[in-house]
């Protein structure tokens, strides 16, 4: 069980009357996760992660691995520095490389601090002995921090120079397999996004510095979003504006249901796929040996999801001004229980009911989902206040009324403002269903009002 009392969770005090120069914009999501002390700022564009923050990138690292692993992935660590001759024989040193971090070892040999592992993953493999075609398709995957020298850093976590993230790379032996595998890492990150019961839109893109034929973006709808997309109140098609080529002002129909209600809306993309071809493995000469023995390029993919983007992107959509709203799934704690005040004439029949219920719900939704507030020289409201700003799913409050011989009721919270009023046995059972429903969602199993919450534009790109 954890307790509030011990919890480092250093939320930001300002002065009153205190002028505070802000350095970069500041979004929903960073405003809350900055004052409530899940997170603080380090210098320019990085950020500190606290414990409580922190147990929900925990949750987000284990829902993309079980995903990840469903897909037929392996996961891997490839080292933070890359050299930059890799880059320069695939031609991505060509290109604009201002938001690149660029350092030199003590001999000048030239790193990049990697904001992508294209390069550094196929030449592994091309100097790997022989790999035959009987060992593919070949699904390796990461989960570790990328840099990227932001001109403007912004809205916290969802624009940083320093981001968690998960890349995986496909090698396959043909075109056909490797569409093949593009089709069921997709599938992955399609049940992955549903599974965070977050809306989300699904929409062709472009392939851009990346290169390759096919490539995927995946969106929350936002105002601080910054790909314009067009989205049909008809059908739920969405579709990336450069992809589409829109002209300012010219009228657009959706090209899945032909309909002319087309609007346009921010995206913030929170996952990237892309079906390379042979661009990085031809040039670094990463092959495997085909049926006749004779050596081939490999042809890869690539898939990426932003750990801690998706974290904020999903709270900036959720959450309200003044509280955190987390997707099910991603929420620090899924109960936080709030005994009586010390010294309240309640004190001592509410403990009691306090003690059997801390072992109570522990047992229904485990000990490490649940959060004891035990900090009892502060009043039951102003723990409320903060545990519903922070957005604990199930808030429980034994007060006075938990105190009534004979029918002891405990007042029950959820998240976005609904309150109950209910006995010991309906507390429980609250706890229990959503329990299941989280265990539900974790199987992949799906309930009919969660679908018809996520946007049906995944059926429909273009």
């Amino acid at each position: 069980m954890n307790k509030a009392s011990r919890l480092f969770c250093p939320a930001l005090v300002t002065p009153k009357n205190a002028v505070v120069k802000q350095t970069e914009q500041l979004s929903r999501s960073q405003k809350l996760l900055t004052e409530l002390g899940l997170v603080k700022s380090g210098s320019n564009g990085t950020y500190q992660i606290m414990p409580m923050a922190q147990r929900s990138v925990d949750k987000m690292i284990d829902l993309v691995q079980r995903n990840m692993l469903l897909a037929g992935g392996q996961k891997i660590t490839l080292p933070i520095l890359t050299p930059t001759n890799l880059w320069k024989k695939t031609g991505r040193l060509d290109g604009d490389i201002s938001e690149f971090y660029m350092v030199r070892d003590r001999s000048g040999k030239q790193f990049l601090m990697s904001p992508t592992h294209e390069e550094a993953v196929t030449a592994m493999l091309a100097t790997t002995s022989p790999i035959s075609y009987r060992q593919l398709p070949l699904r390796l995957y990461q989960i570790g921090p990328k840099f990227r020298d932001e001109l403007k850093t912004r809205f916290g976590l969802m624009r940083a120079k320093e981001f968690l993230m998960k890349d995986m790379y496909s090698f396959d032996v043909s075109e056909e397999t490797a569409r093949e595998t593009y089709s069921i890492v997709s599938a992955a990150y399609d049940r992955l996004f549903k599974q965070l019961e977050v809306p989300f839109v699904k929409v062709n893109a472009a392939t851009g510095m990346m290169g390759g034929s096919v490539s995927h973006e995946y969106h929350y709808i936002s105002p601080v979003g910054e790909d314009t997309l067009l989205q049909c109140s008809s059908c739920g098609f969405a579709g990336n504006s450069e992809v589409l080529d829109v002209k300012p002002g010219s009228p657009v129909s959706c090209p899945s249901c032909k309909g002319s209600d087309l609007k346009e809306v921010r995206g913030v993309e929170v996952a990237h796929t892309f079906l390379l071809g042979d661009k990085y493995s031809k040039p670094l000469g990463a092959t495997f040996l085909n049926t006749s023995g004779k050596p081939q390029s490999l042809v890869m993919g690539c898939y990426g999801i932003g750990i801690s983007r998706v974290i904020a992107a999903a709270l900036e959509v959720l959450s309200s001004e003044q509280e955190l709203h987390w997707p099910r799934l991603l929420a620090p704690y899924d109960v936080c229980l709030i005994g009586p005040k010390q010294g309240s004439k309640e004190q001592p029949a509410a403990e009691v009911i306090e003690n059997e219920l801390l072992l109570q719900v522990g047992e229904l939704c485990g000990q490490q989902e649940l959060l004891h507030d035990d900090r009892k020289e502060l009043t039951i409201g102003k723990r409320l206040l903060e545990a519903k700003r922070l957005g604990h799913p199930l808030i429980i409050v034994v007060g006075a009324k938990a105190a009534h011989q004979g029918s002891p009721k405990l007042e029950v919270h959820l998240s976005k403002g609904e309150k109950l009023e209910l006995d010991i046995n309906e507390a429980l059972k609250l706890i229990a269903d959503y329990s299941q429903h989280k265990e539900s969602l974790l199987k992949g199993i799906f309930p009919q009002d969660t679908q018809e919450r996520i946007s049906d534009s995944v059926g429909h790109q273009l």
